[in-house]
């Protein structure tokens, strides 16, 4: 409107057309008008905002709620009130990476409130996205008659909603096949009246007492054998995520990051301690509570691709003493053989351990190759693990499998 107007006052001054110049100047007129109003318009607006719930999984809606407030001491004009959505970037990530979703938002008007008076509104999130959200700041605009003119003002800060990855409903895999004197019994159990019965014998490990060394067994093997004196009841679920971006696609990532929060939450909810590694370095050490299970969770909705390659260190660490339970690897069809078998040399310090292949190419999967000691589970990204996985850890084996 200001370069339309300039152009035909200038346009009817200098050719003597008397019409344009009268288009020009009523522009300009129109602009001073709209200027004035918006100006005049007191805005003097508060609002509280809430996210329910503020912790949500991909395919879940939060709600939130606005209440306005007219502080001012007379009626307040009709306001238009936008609140924005848009996806934090991890630390250390520029922008929001691959996961990139645009900037969303709800658009509204607010009828004029009296002084002190206030009005509610709601409205629905769908999470379709995984990651950590920014939702607002709350603005309210104001606009002239001629929509010439705009006055912005932000009314609610910024909040968080923190949408976690799909989990879909699994057989926990805490009890396992194999032998692993770590991984647990289902509920709390006495061996005995006094429990210092004999369970079971185990390798020896350092800071064992040696009074509990099974002589007979440690001549008859040739290396140091402890007494169990009592059942394990609480397992241990680790659970091992390979985000190499070399291993990776947007697709395949995104399943296997659903993957392993869908294991880890089967784990978790059979009382199980759970950690989480990554390639990247990433290691949430073991816990049970829901401090530690919601910390894992942000963690995983936040996760992107590797760029650093470190699964030979990670691997390493894995083998350490102190580590066992049951232990699932999450790769992907593009990982080498040398990566499957190095994976699988865990298995002398875990239960078996199984390892979920995502496969993101196109067709008819082809057959994994199953490296000795090793449990596969094949899944076709876009598709449920849920089939694959519970038609292996089925009741009877995970009975089987700690009896």
């Amino acid at each position: 409107m200001v370069v339309g107007g300039a152009t035909l006052l200038a346009t009817g001054r200098v050719f003597g057309i008397f019409e344009l110049f009268v288009l020009g100047a009523g522009a300009a007129g129109l602009l001073a008008v709209g200027a004035v109003t918006v100006l005049r318009r007191q805005v003097d607006l508060d609002a509280t905002r809430s996210v329910h719930p503020a912790r949500i999984h991909v395919g879940a809606d939060s709600r939130v709620e606005l209440c306005v407030t007219n502080q001012a001491h007379r009626a307040s004009p009709v306001v238009a009130v936008r609140d924005t959505l848009a996806l934090v970037p991890p630390p250390g990530d520029g922008n929001a990476g691959t996961r990139a979703i645009g900037r969303r938002q709800a658009r509204f008007l607010v009828a004029p409130l009296a002084a002190g008076g206030q009005d509610r509104a709601s409205y629905r999130l769908p999470a379709e996205h995984r990651g950590i959200f920014a939702v607002g700041p709350l603005r309210a605009e104001v606009n002239d008659a001629f929509g010439l003119w705009s006055k912005v003002t932000t009314i609610a800060p910024a909040i968080e909603l923190t949408v976690y990855p799909a989990v879909e409903t699994l057989v926990s895999a805490v009890h396992t096949q194999g032998d692993d004197p770590t991984s647990g019994a289902p509920r709390p159990a006495t061996v005995g009246p006094t429990g210092e019965d004999l369970y079971g014998l185990r390798p020896y490990e350092v800071g064992d007492d040696l009074r509990r060394v099974h002589w007979p067994s440690t001549a008859r093997t040739g290396e140091l054998v402890v007494r169990q004196l009592e059942l394990p009841w609480q397992g241990r679920a680790t659970v091992l995520l390979d985000v190499r971006t070399t291993a990776h696609t947007d697709t395949t990532l995104e399943a296997a990051v659903s993957a392993a929060a869908s294991i880890l939450a089967a784990a978790w909810g059979e009382g199980a301690l759970v950690r989480l590694t990554t390639t990247d370095g990433t290691d949430s050490g073991f816990a049970a509570g829901h401090t530690h299970f919601d910390a894992v969770m942000e963690h995983l909705a936040v996760v992107g691709p590797g760029r650093a390659d470190g699964l030979d260190a990670v691997v390493g660490g894995l083998h350490r003493a102190g580590n066992g339970g049951s232990l699932t690897v999450i790769t992907t069809a593009a990982a080498h053989d040398s990566d499957l078998d190095l994976m699988a040399g865990l298995h002398g310090r875990f239960a078996t351990p199984t390892i979920v292949v995502v496969d993101g190419a196109a067709g008819p999967a082809a057959p994994a190759r199953q490296p000795m000691g090793t449990t596969i589970v094949r899944v076709r990204a876009g598709t449920t693990l849920a089939p694959a996985w519970n038609r292996i850890f089925a009741a009877p084996l995970r009975a089987s499998s700690w009896q």
